[in-house]
């Protein structure tokens, strides 16, 4: 048996010196250029994995949205490629309704997790798509990029922003997503209940009165199960317009770091936070 397993191991031995692939050594090069995030902002699983497709010429550099721009125009010309270009993307929240606009049904005590307090229940938000103000997107971004502001909301820094997708796999409620920085007509808003209703738990919830759609140009914005829903294939034909008649102010221009909002919106001057409405079974999360 001792001399089996000599002459199998013998045989393996030189198999994999028959075999063996050699490595492309600018791979370890480039890999070195790369921040080592390891985010999966390119679409690659790591750092190393995208090296191999840079220097393969399946990606290029531009595709690591951590790196500066400088690096990455170097990693281009050490594999002497182009460098590419990638609209730069960010994560963006479809909830306005901080805790000044929109009302609790409960006051929830527990784990101070968005994830516990769904599983728990809910968290006590009267809207059962809003925002629970918890912080699981805060605390899985690993670039700084998301604030919790005085009202409960996350705020995205769109500077610091690289895509890495963390904060749309931390929000239980699927709120997150990653868009295109030029997607700047934005619905800040999953509510599905209908008008008075959605209204009642959140005053800046979209109530589906389709203004929006009817001042867009035609295919642009329509409305499904009472929301406004936007077709982005259609993006180059949109403009502030769509948002002017938004009695809430759920439809909303997004430019640099400055949200804007339609004429007709209800102004929100309040800054305190609602009170917990009465609820006849005293009920607590």
């Amino acid at each position: 048996m001792g001399g089996l397993g000599l002459v199998l191991s013998a045989i393996l031995a030189i198999a994999s010196r028959k075999l063996q692939v050699p490595e492309d050594p600018r791979i370890d090069e480039v890999e070195d250029m790369l921040p080592k995030a390891n985010c999966g902002a390119c679409g690659y699983p790591g750092c190393r994995p995208f090296a191999e497709s840079c220097v393969s010429g399946k990606s290029n550099p531009a595709k690591c949205t951590v790196n500066s721009k400088d690096m990455s125009q170097f990693i281009a010309s050490y594999l002497g490629v182009e460098l590419g270009e990638e609209e730069k993307q960010v994560a963006r929240l479809a909830c306005a309704g901080g805790n000044h606009v929109a009302r609790m049904r409960a006051k929830y005590n527990g784990l101070g997790s968005c994830r516990a307090a769904v599983v728990a229940g809910g968290g006590g938000k009267a809207c059962s798509w809003g925002c629970l103000g918890l912080g699981d997107c805060e605390v899985s971004c690993g670039f700084d990029a998301i604030k919790m502001d005085e009202h409960g909301l996350p705020v995205v820094d769109e500077e610091k922003c690289v895509a890495c997708n963390d904060c749309v796999v931390a929000c239980p409620l699927d709120l997150f997503s990653l868009q295109p920085i030029s997607n700047q007509l934005w619905v800040a808003c999953k509510n599905l209940d209908e008008g008075e209703k959605a209204l009642a738990d959140c005053e800046v919830a979209c109530t589906g009165c389709a203004r929006c759609a009817a001042d867009a140009p035609e295919g642009l914005i329509c409305i499904k199960k009472n929301l406004a829903v936007i077709d982005y294939t259609k993006n180059s034909l949109a403009s502030p317009v769509a948002i002017q008649r938004c009695p809430t102010g759920a439809i909303v221009w997004l430019e640099k770091a400055t949200t804007l909002k339609g004429q007709a919106a209800k102004r929100i001057i309040r800054k305190d936070p609602l009170p917990i409405q009465s609820d006849p079974n005293n009920k607590r999360l």
